[in-house]
């Protein structure tokens, strides 16, 4: 049984038992959190996809940690101008796994 959750602005297939890195939830660790956009659940084979979402299904996960994840380098450069930005960035995730779908 899998589902297609949307958070954050991105879709994630998750499964009970998932660790999944999602953009920041304000939540803390060892809460539970409940995400109910959900856009298509498969159980046992039967596919049933939202329009353009379930209303009745929704997925509960456990929030495991917060984190920032690798910096990396935004680098903006004019060629024979002088003009060079150097700047530095860390995205924040939250790590949850996921235990229950509700389909």
């Amino acid at each position: 049984m899998y589902a297609i959750i949307e958070t954050g602005g991105k879709q994630y297939k998750v499964q009970e038992g998932d660790v999944v890195f999602v953009e920041k939830l304000e939540a803390d660790e060892g809460s539970v959190v409940t995400f109910d956009k959900v856009l298509a659940v498969s159980n046992e084979g039967n596919v049933s996809f939202g329009n353009p979402l379930i209303s009745t299904a929704s997925v509960s996960a456990k929030v495991m940690g917060q984190g920032k994840d690798k910096k990396i380098i935004v680098f903006k450069y004019k060629p024979k101008k002088g003009y060079r930005k150097k700047q530095g960035h860390r995205q924040p995730y939250t790590k949850v796994q996921i235990e229950k779908i509700n389909a």
